[in-house]
């Protein structure tokens, strides 16, 4: 089991740490932050299955990034470490499988790291659509919030992540285009390798100067390219 510990304070860490080795001696500590930010790109970058994590932390806190993670190709199980019970009721609203008090005790660990053991891929998986039900989990002037699918206009790949275009501006997520795409199967539309469309906003296929073929969405002044491949299908639905 791949773990990675979050929390502001090294110590809490560390003592993290040794209960681990001592409850579950071949779990594999992949990683520490002590952010909500770093953590997420944390678990992006190793895919963990488990992260214990805490509550109150500077700039995005754990709740914050508990839901950042469930945009995550591959989400992993929660469990928050935290010493105010007072959080307990948001912590399961952001779909967390325990919620340890400090000082963590030996027994409670251990309880908690055999629910993550049985934290299949598939409940994963389920977990993500539920979570993110018909909406998207962005990041948009660094808070963490939910952009439902029918506000959103087209989804744009750009390097590591993607550009949510939506009513009310521009969001990012870090799921790929590919993922989200599979997630909400025939809700959006791929016109180009990089782009994906709300259909129901077509509105006129052109050519840009380069006699490129572009389209015009409804609510977005720009036009997006349209690849060979995928022409025909625009067409289609344009006539």
């Amino acid at each position: 089991m791949k773990i990675l510990l979050v929390d502001d304070e090294r110590p809490a860490r560390e003592r993290l740490r040794a209960l681990l080795r001592e409850v579950r001696p071949d779990a594999e500590v992949a990683g520490e932050a002590g952010d909500g930010a770093s953590a997420v790109a944390l678990a992006r970058e190793l895919a963990p299955d488990l992260v214990l994590l805490d509550i109150r932390m500077p700039g995005m806190d754990g709740l914050q990034a508990a839901l950042a993670m469930q945009a995550l190709e591959r989400p992993p199980a929660v469990v928050f470490v935290t010493a105010y019970d007072e959080h307990a009721l948001d912590a399961f609203e952001a779909n967390a499988i325990d919620y340890l008090l400090k000082p963590v005790r030996t027994e409670r660990l251990a309880a908690a790291l055999e629910k993550a053991a049985v934290f299949s891929r598939a409940q994963r998986e389920a977990l993500q659509r539920a979570a993110g039900g018909e909406a998207i989990s962005v990041t948009q002037r660094g808070a963490i919030r939910r952009i439902p699918l029918e506000e959103i206009i087209c989804l744009r790949a750009d390097s590591k992540y993607v550009e949510v275009h939506h009513q009310g501006g521009i969001a990012i997520s870090d799921a790929s285009l590919k993922s989200l795409e599979a997630r909400f199967p025939g809700r959006f539309l791929r016109i180009h390798r990089n782009a994906l469309v709300d259909p129901a906003r077509l509105r006129e296929l052109a050519r840009d100067p380069e006699g490129r073929p572009v389209v015009r969405l409804e609510g977005l002044t720009e036009v997006l390219e349209v690849s060979r491949r995928h022409l025909p299908r625009v067409r289609e639905l344009l006539r």
